[in-house]
């Protein structure tokens, strides 16, 4: 599949899109070397429900331009943006690690532009252990990753490690260098400190559209155990656990990944 082209606030973002209906906006994580590539194995099943699937290299990751804004913030303003290029008015969000908690809130602030919300992987929306940090998917190091870097951040994000051919290590590497690099080390400096307000686990239940969260029970972070926890104090969220699975959810499980977020979405 051929990505496409737009521009939004003044970037050339890059997209790939496939399916006709109602329009669904995968959005990845916020690891060096993410990028839309991760769900081209997810597009055309997630298509086959009915729904138009588009996925955008957010602002600084894969064939996007590097914004000079390199906050969460921005990433959120981001998306309506890119939904205003395409002349959506509306859309469902399907949000990776980082970006689950963006979507949310998104979903939240701007519910008008919002019809459903798919969770995946998302640390900071499960309620912590005792007072241990939640993961949010931020991986990489201070220097520019070599070849055997790129493969260690893969293996640490997927249970089923045989899904990284050397087409795909190639790849992520190459979303992981030059600019991307030069994005990753921005964010990081643009990080904000937080503060003690309301945690983003309290922020789900404010959710104004239909939410479903899916996690690996293998993923990092005592993901499983956390999952468990929101169920116990929350028994009406839709949240569901998908087994060898670790962080890259739309990888390990990917048939079982387009069959709950389909029928969900459709």
């Amino acid at each position: 599949m051929l990505p496409k082209q737009t521009r939004v606030d003044g970037l050339s973002v890059r997209f790939f899109e496939t399916g006709e209906g109602a329009p669904v906006i995968l959005l990845h994580g916020a690891s060096l070397g993410s990028s839309a590539d991760v769900w081209t194995r997810n597009l055309a099943p997630l298509a086959t429900h009915g729904l138009r699937v588009i996925a955008p290299d957010l602002p600084g990751f894969g064939g996007t331009d590097n914004p000079t804004d390199h906050s969460v913030a921005y990433r959120r303003r981001f998306i309506p943006m890119f939904m205003d290029a395409l002349k959506l008015e509306r859309a469902a969000l399907v949000g990776h690690s980082q970006s689950g908690r963006v979507a949310l809130d998104l979903a939240i602030s701007d519910p008008q532009r919002v019809t459903k919300l798919v969770v995946l992987g998302t640390g900071s929306l499960l309620p912590r252990l005792a007072e241990k940090a939640e993961a949010e998917g931020e991986e990489g190091s201070a220097a520019e990753p070599t070849l055997e870097d790129a493969r260690a951040l893969l293996e640490g994000n997927l249970y089923n490690r045989s899904l990284i051919t050397p087409d795909e290590l190639e790849l992520r590497y190459r979303m992981s260098v030059g600019k991307n690099f030069q994005a990753f080390v921005a964010r990081q400096a643009a990080k904000g400190k937080g503060g003690k307000g309301e945690s983003p686990w309290q922020r789900v239940a404010k959710c104004p559209v239909p939410l479903l969260m899916l996690y690996g029970e293998n993923d990092r972070g005592e993901a499983a155990k956390r999952a468990k926890k929101a169920k116990e104090l929350n028994p009406q969220l839709r949240l569901e656990l998908l087994p060898h699975c670790a962080h890259l959810v739309q990888w390990d499980a990917a048939d079982e990944f387009a069959k709950r977020a389909g029928q969900f979405l459709e």
